[in-house]
């Protein structure tokens, strides 16, 4: 529940000793039962306070860490959020599952035991304590927490033993049947499959013999074992060649669990052994030395694309192992989990016990499994998205933030807080190393090392000498008078696609929108088809033969004519990645393309297949949103157009050139990343824009100095925090009165050490059927900012304008 208050419960004899700090529990709630943490343990409850018990405890083992706990309370203080929403966040899925608690016996513990074989008691043990321990030694495995009990000690006497260090408790997730895979192998041997080719020359066509050599290939020579479904994409055979080929005895197959961390695509891959380079190899030394300090500290790693920074975090979580210590990689996109876990797994899956993968797109059983194997220590690195900077990792001894800059890293629902911050701030309470990584730094990040506070390292040259991808610009203005045609693909990157094609090598396309078409138009008076939710235009989506809010989700019929003035012409305006591979399938229809956005990969696997499939080589052109710019390395793509590359310019943000420049860049630096050179064509209207000319030289030195400039001028982050507050409800009159409530609280600190704007109807004025309006502050004092936000919302609070109607966004990435 949305509160901001913690609530003082009692436990009942029958519950003493097993409850912690960290615990879910189960709890009264007015009318309800609620589940709950556990945040203290009091001595005394308040006086002439009627005090309810709690009713049943659900983790043995704290669900939370001490440092949890506290990184809960500093998110619920500096981004004014319910602290209940906090730990909501911050916690595993509560699902429907079967847990088994076991209980485990340490080295410790064994040796006590051992001790106690002469009959004489030690380590200050009960008679009943030192039975048991003698009982678990006897059975050479783990002990369920259930016939513990049947063993003489109560559930005080296990927290005691656990205190001291003699036993474990974990806490496993059993839930549903696990999902298997049918894998495939190579079973024939060479003569046996000539063999065969001979007697069956006359009924087999020399095609049929490619696939089979094919197939060969891939499972005896290039990836071993291979899952069904990527052995028929990698192969292009048919399900029926390989149950023939099965028949035949060439093939031999088996089911295999899915583990959730797993990545099909792991099978038969190893990470490229290379030596570190003179600039990654003074990165990992200033890395070694902050390490040896054993202190809290932030690097930024700049390197630019294609430098090796992946490496440089590989190599660092491998320090921390050696260290005893534990490490987390937070990357933006799910794409990329699947990538980084891929090679954290290659490295160090066997020999330090696993790494876990956490991220949204696991379903909510694999996601508490995995999150109890961390807890439990099973798993020393994890990888995720911006959820996993709560994993419950202890002496926790390294945090890396890969493309520090992505606005994916900030939550855009209560609580909102942004990854990478929240990150800084744990390594900090943890002792640890924070290292932010990035080609594109965000402003405040470059700032902040080009001040000091964080230590840059710098990596300004491609790994092997490799060149930088050519970037050229496509002006669309030109490119219309020369061939009088509006098509989203000009001349030049036509040209530059039927030359990838000849040579055999690879292409992206990006244009960072999804659907076919942006709006739908009406040629006659104007109107655009409005979202029934929002005050938003509706986006044609044409496989799906519909139109969609990208906002709030709600679908609507193709009008037949227009809502308005009922003209029968309709028009469809702008391109979206489906018109794009539409139309690229019509100009090259020999070449294998595919589409990778949120509606072709809404889920892990349609992820892994796809990018699999283009790393494989099945595909030819890959088209794409803004998820194809980061960190992927595709060694035989030779060109990426960007399509529509100003369109994020028009956009009511002073962030919008930051977000223009990085998106450039770092797509241009997918191109040339093998050892084929690279080229890049951006297509724009706006050819003299200072963030498209800079992302053409690549120079983000330049770039930092013209956009610092303008941040200083306007006052504006990094000079600044800032804080955007919307005021929103279903029904006009209400938004428009609470508003008008709260600028009478802010009016007369106004230009007082703060600067408020507003209130003014926000950019998005409805957004699922509710009315915004926005305040926003500036101040060059943080602390001043978060003092006069506090204030405001006690002042709702009295005001009682309800919690839900005002949001508080401190340091917000959109101001949308």
């Amino acid at each position: 529940m949305p509160l901001r208050t913690t609530f003082t419960y009692a436990i009942p004899e029958a519950l003493r000793g097993t409850v912690q700090a960290g615990s879910r529990v189960l709890v009264p709630f007015r009318k309800k039962s609620m589940v709950g943490v556990v945040v203290e343990m009091a001595e005394s409850a308040p006086q002439a306070t009627k005090i309810r018990e709690i009713s049943r405890v659900l983790d043995f083992v704290p669900a939370l860490t001490p440092k949890l706990i506290e990184l809960a309370h500093w998110i619920a203080g500096y981004y004014l959020a319910p602290v209940g929403e906090v730990f909501r966040a911050m916690l595993p899925p509560v699902t429907e599952l079967k847990s088994q608690r076991q209980i485990i016996l340490t080295d410790a513990g064994r040796e006590a035991a051992e001790s106690l074989s002469g009959g004489e008691l030690s380590h200050g043990l009960s008679s009943a304590e030192a039975a048991f321990l003698a009982k678990v030694k006897e059975k050479r495995v783990a002990v369920l927490l259930g016939p513990a009990a049947k063993l003489g000690v109560d559930a005080a006497a296990l927290q005691r033993l656990q205190r001291r260090g003699l036993i474990e408790i974990r806490e496993s997730i059993e839930g549903r049947k696990r999902r298997t895979q049918r894998v495939i192998a190579w079973k024939g041997a060479a003569e046996s499959i000539e063999k065969e080719r001979k007697d069956n020359a006359e009924t087999r066509s020399t095609q049929g013999n490619r696939r089979e050599e094919r197939i060969r290939e891939l499972l005896e020579t290039e990836r071993g074992p291979l899952p069904l479904p990527q052995l028929l994409k990698l192969a292009q055979v048919t399900r029926a060649t390989i149950e023939r080929m099965l028949r035949d005895g060439l093939l031999e197959s088996w089911e295999e669990a899915i583990d959730p961390a797993e990545d099909p695509f792991d099978a038969g891959y190893a990470p490229p052994a290379h030596e570190l380079n003179a600039e990654q190899e003074s990165a990992m030394q200033r890395i070694r030395a902050r390490f040896e300090l054993g202190e809290f500290g932030v690097q930024l790693l700049h390197g630019v694309t294609g430098s090796g920074k992946t490496e440089v975090y590989l190599r660092a979580v491998q320090e921390t192992l050696a260290r005893g210590k534990t490490a987390l990689v937070l990357v933006p996109e799910i794409a990329l989990t699947l990538w980084i876990g891929r090679q954290c797994r290659s490295w160090f899956g066997a020999k330090f016990e696993g790494v876990a993968v956490l991220h949204s797109a696991l379903s909510d059983v694999e996601r508490a499994r995995e999150w109890w194997r961390v807890r439990n220590g099973e798993a020393r690195v994890v990888v995720g998205t911006r959820s996993a900077v709560f994993a419950p990792l202890e002496n926790l001894g390294l945090i890396i933030v890969d493309e520090e800059q992505e606005s994916s890293f900030k939550q855009e629902e209560t609580p909102r807080y942004h990854g990478r911050d929240v990150a800084i701030v744990r390594a900090k309470m943890e002792g640890a190393l924070a290292l932010l990584g990035s080609a594109t730094p965000s402003m405040e990040t470059y700032h902040h090392a080009r001040e000091g506070k964080y230590e840059l390292l710098t990596l300004a040259s491609r790994v092997a000498e490799r060149s930088l991808a050519s970037v050229e610009i496509v002006d669309l203005r030109e490119d219309f008078q020369q061939t009088h045609q509006t098509s989203p693909i000009s001349a030049a990157l036509h040209a530059g696609l039927q030359e990838c094609l000849a040579s055999g090598t690879q292409a992206l396309v990006l244009i960072n929108r999804r659907g076919y078409s942006w709006s739908v138009v009406c040629r006659r008076c104007g109107a655009s088809v409005q979202c029934v939710n929002c005050s938003i235009s509706m986006t044609h989506h044409k496989q799906r033969n519909r139109l969609e809010c990208h906002y709030c989700g709600s679908i609507q019929q193709i009008p037949a004519t227009c809502p308005k003035c009922q003209s029968k012409y309709v028009y469809f305006f702008g391109e979206g990645s489906e018109h794009l591979e539409e139309r690229l399938r019509k100009e090259f229809p020999e070449a294998r393309i595919a589409r990778l956005d949120r509606d072709t990969a809404r889920t892990k696997r349609q992820y892994q297949e796809t990018l699999g499939a283009f790393a494989g080589g099945v595909l030819d052109i890959l088209v794409g949103t803004q998820m194809l710019a980061k960190g992927h390395d595709f060694q035989r793509v030779t060109l990426v157009g960007v399509v529509s590359a100003d369109s994020s310019l028009s956009l009511p943000d002073f962030r919008a050139a930051e977000r223009t420049f990085q998106l450039l860049t770092q797509v241009a630096g997918r191109a040339g990343r093998g050892e084929l050179s690279g080229r890049v064509l951006i297509q724009t209207f706006y050819p003299e824009h200072y963030a498209i000319q800079d992302a053409v030289k690549q120079d983000y030195g330049a770039f930092f100095e013209r956009e610092l400039h303008f941040r200083r001028m306007m006052a504006y982050p990094p000079f600044t925090s800032l804080a955007n507050v919307i005021v929103r409800d279903i029904s006009l009159e209400k938004a428009i009165r609470w508003s008008r409530q709260l600028s009478e609280y802010f009016s007369p600190h106004d230009d007082k050490g703060v600067r408020i704007l507003g209130p003014a109807t926000a950019p998005l004025a409805r957004l699922k059927k509710e009315h915004r309006f926005q305040f926003l502050l500036k101040s060059p004092k943080r602390s001043v900012l978060a003092k006069l936000l506090s204030g405001a919302l006690s002042y709702c609070e009295a005001k009682e304008i309800p919690d839900t109607a005002v949001l508080v966004d401190m340091d917000p990435l959109s101001l949308l």
